[in-house]
Parts: structure tokens; sequence; C-alpha cells
């Protein structure tokens, strides 16, 4: 992997000693080459069920017809009034931006909206949690996508220690109550976890720090976050034993090859959409391996 000295400049960083499947590895961003060790489980990792990435020309065909089915689907959403919110969690890295730009992709802009919050403001801060969100919600025939959201406060904020432990026991106790609010509302409702595996994180990471298009992405939370894995771990278990409701089951998708968790995504919004036109045949059956419901589906992964 030859790198010229154009490489943008990112957060640097000593080797770091990461622990993997019980492992003690070495793993330093700054290494223009990816270890070996990255590399050859970098799509296997966390017992993902396929050893090769789908093939671009069958994706990019399935691609087109299921963002057909998605314009089809957004005018439904314009006469009937009904209104989506789609939100999008997972690990850094696990893809939720790719996945909402080609979802997204040949919708009309005007309603069809992707909400990606910074963080609060002062006044912001001090409102109600959930507040800042709910002012992003559709109206009549709208589809709103959040890149993250407010379960913010179920993963990044716990372990990087920007709420307090009362803070993230409140809001496991309460989301369920304000989800069951927005269903009772009529929204179409979908949440999202991408998953992935160790060294998949790794090398988009990698792949991330190198590249003059990504490198934007790269960021000191990246780099602390890669040796706590086993505490992201934790709270997403904790996040899901809490707030997987009959009602907003958690759409658990595993994300290690882009390309079919992006068509899983988009397929399980279609076959959820009673829309006008609808094609069944053209939208096909899901990939039971690849997307499931509830922190059953993730087995061993990690």
């Amino acid at each position: 992997m030859k790198k010229t000295k154009e490489t943008p400049a990112a957060p640097t960083s000593g080797p770091l000693k990461i622990r993997i499947d019980g492992k003690e590895r070495e793993f330093d961003i700054e290494n223009p080459t990816l270890p070996d060790w990255v590399e050859e489980h970098k799509l296997t990792s966390g017992d993902y069920p396929y050893d090769k990435k789908m093939k671009s020309d069958e994706y990019d065909e399935m691609l087109e017809r299921l963002q057909i089915e998605l314009v089809k689907a957004q005018a439904w959403l314009q006469s009937t009034g009904k209104r989506v919110v789609a939100l999008f969690e997972g690990r850094d890295a696990a893809g939720k931006g790719g996945t909402i730009f080609v979802l997204r992709q040949y919708l009309n802009p005007r309603t069809a909206r992707n909400v990606a919050l910074t963080k609060p403001t002062p006044t912001e801060v001090g409102q109600w949690y959930f507040q800042r969100y709910v002012a992003q919600f559709p109206t009549a025939g709208e589809f709103v996508t959040f890149d993250r959201s407010w379960y913010n406060r179920a993963g990044v904020e716990p372990v990087m220690g920007f709420c307090t432990p009362e803070q993230h026991e409140q809001f496991l106790d309460e989301t369920p109550h304000f989800e069951r609010m927005i269903s009772n509302e009529g929204i179409h409702f979908f949440k999202f976890w991408l998953n992935i595996g160790q060294e998949t994180q790794l090398e988009r990471f990698h792949d991330r720090r190198y590249s003059p298009l990504k490198s934007w992405k790269f960021s000191p939370i990246d780099i602390a976050g890669i040796t706590k894995w086993d505490d992201y771990t934790k709270v997403r278990d904790v996040m899901f034993e809490r707030t997987h409701k009959e009602f907003a089951p958690w759409i658990i998708v595993r994300a290690n090859d882009k390309r079919r968790s992006r068509l899983a995504v988009m397929r399980r919004i279609l076959l959820s959409l009673p829309y006008d036109g609808r094609d069944l045949d053209v939208i096909g059956k899901e990939d039971k391996k690849i997307i499931g419901e509830g922190p059953s589906f993730l087995g061993k992964q990690g």
C-alpha cells in the first residue's frame, strides 16, 4: 500500500495494544501498511457468513431496482401523508453514511431529509434530552433518516464519559416509552444497527487515515475508540436488552460487506411499506444470514 507525500494529515498516535479473540495485537494507524492479521480477516471477522464480497455488477443491478422502488414508495408517502423515520446506529465506520446515501440518492430532497446533529449547544443541553431530535421529525409525506440519533446516550456517551451513569440509566428507562409514542403516532419507524467485526473496523479506520477523500472522517474519537471495543460491546448489549421492543425492534444488519448490507436495509424498508405498485418480485426476499431482529441475531458476533 504505497502512500504519497500528499497523504492528508490526521490525528497521530503510537502503536496501540488491543485484544482480539483473546489475543493481544499491536495496531499502528500511522503505519501505511495494513497488518496481515487485519487484511486476512477484514471481511470474515465477527463470524461474518460470507468470505467474498458481493460482485459489483450484481450489486449495481439490484441497487438500481431497489432505488426505483424507493422512488415509488416516496410518491406513495407524498400522496397519502404517511411518514417514515429510519435511524442508523453502529460502531464508528460501520457504514451508516454510505447506506443513507444510496437510500436517498434518487429521492426528492424536498421531502427526504437526513439528520446528522452535532454536539448539543448550551441551549440544547438545558432541554429535555429528546427535544432536539423530535424537532427533526417528519411532517406529512416526509422520509427522514438519522445518521446517529438519540442512541448516542446508549453508546458513545457512556463509554467516553459524556454522560453520567444516572443519565444513561434514565435514558434506557425512558426510551421505550418515547418510541411507543412514535409507533402510536402512526410513523413508520425503523431502527437499524449496522454490525461489523473488529478487524473490519480497523481496516476502515486505516482506509480513512490514508484516503484524501475520507480523511475528514478520521478523528481523535476514532483513535480513542480503537481500544474500547469491549466497552462498546457491553453498552450495546445493554441497549439491545432494554430497548428492543415489538413496537420498535432493533433491526440488525451484518455489515462487513457494504454492498450486501445496503441492499438488506433498502429491502427491509420496501417490504415494510405498503406503497402503491410495490413489486415484490423485484424487491426479492431477505437474506437471513445478513439481516434479523434483536440481540439473539448477533450470535457470536463481537
